[in-house]
């Protein structure tokens, strides 16, 4: 299984990025949607933007992660 997690472009350099992804700034790869703006969301998957979201739906994926790593242990 893969996951992928949402962060938002605060710096575009070519084909990389500074993406800030629950409050830490990861550096990432736009090789796969190079069209990704500065203040655009997108998934991240092993250090490369995999697809672009919009905001609403990057917010539901960090409170459903949230929820899914704040859970009971079992």
């Amino acid at each position: 299984m893969c996951l992928s997690v949402p962060g938002k472009v605060v710096e575009k350099k070519g084909l990389a990025a500074d993406v800030d992804v629950g409050g830490t700034i990861r550096k990432i790869s736009l090789k796969f949607v190079p069209e990704a703006k500065v203040g655009e969301y997108v998934l991240v998957h092993t250090g490369f933007a995999m697809q672009i979201v919009d905001e609403e739906e990057a917010n539901e994926m960090m409170k459903l992660l949230k929820e899914l790593t704040d859970g009971p242990v079992s």
